[in-house]
């Protein structure tokens, strides 16, 4: 579950323009006590959506929970590790749901909310619109990304590699640059957006930036679930799939990261 699917800020009600900008304008504050009288809220990487994949300070977090937000699919992968209140919710009713749990939280209970793989990666619009809904603060538990997974799957060291996420709202064209200057020097670690920027229209994007089509290109979809599948070509062989914006558009799955090996 990535940060997209909290919606909009207009759906959210929230009067703040970039959750993301606000989530990152300082480091965590110093005085952050994890198991003191007043804890934060803590916003959870859940893993992949394998709950093997769940770290033991996120389970923790989870279980010590008096409440705890998400949506269905991210909460289905720690419900077995929750004790405490559990508030769903879905695009409809996220702004109400958050409005709820910030209740709860201002009248003390401990509060954990929780997303799919790591906050670091793409979730920062979630723990921004949390920090701005509860009065204590955020303390952020990195969880297991698909983006680590998949540079496991295609051995792409991360410390050579680029990764850029597409997989957001806004402008992305510093983040495609940076894909077009670095195809061929260095792994390409890259998660779409759906669906009009799918692997195939990433493919023909870097081609036209001069890409040599010969580089070995990965799909890696749903890793770690029992459906993982992984389709091994080519970035010519790939930008086949260019073109539309729906999910008939494309063979792959809203759950995928792209691979593109250097040379």
């Amino acid at each position: 579950m990535s940060d997209a699917e909290w919606g909009s800020d207009e759906d959210l009600g929230d009067s703040f323009d970039d959750p993301t900008a606000y989530a990152a304008r300082a480091p965590e504050p110093a005085s952050i006590v994890e198991d003191g009288d007043d804890p934060p809220v803590f916003a959870v990487g859940v893993g992949p959506g394998n709950s093997e994949y769940l770290v033991p300070r996120a389970e923790r977090a989870v279980r010590e929970a008096d409440v705890l937000v998400g949506f269905e699919t991210v909460v289905d992968v720690v419900r077995e590790h929750a004790t405490g209140e559990v508030l769903e919710c879905g695009y409809r009713d996220q702004a109400a749901t958050l409005e709820t749990f910030a209740d709860r939280v201002h009248e003390g209970a401990r509060g954990t909310a929780v997303l799919m793989g790591d906050p670091n990666h793409s979730g920062y619009q979630l723990v921004g619109r949390v920090e701005r809904h509860v009065d204590r603060p955020v303390r952020v538990i990195p969880g297991i990304s698909s983006l680590q997974l998949a540079a496991s799957r295609a051995r792409t060291p991360m410390e050579e590699s680029t990764f850029v996420t597409l997989h957001r709202r806004g402008d992305l064209t510093e983040a495609r640059e940076r894909l077009r200057r670095d195809v061929g020097d260095r792994h390409l670690l890259v998660l779409p957006r759906p669906f009009d920027l799918m692997p195939g229209d990433i493919a023909a994007d870097l081609l036209d930036a001069g890409a040599g089509p010969s580089l070995p290109a990965l799909v890696l979809e749903r890793l770690t679930h029992d459906d993982e599948a992984a389709t091994r070509s080519t970035l010519g062989e790939l930008a086949e799939y260019a073109g539309g914006d729906g999910v008939e558009d494309t063979p792959f799955s809203d759950l995928s990261v792209l691979v593109v090996r250097r040379t």
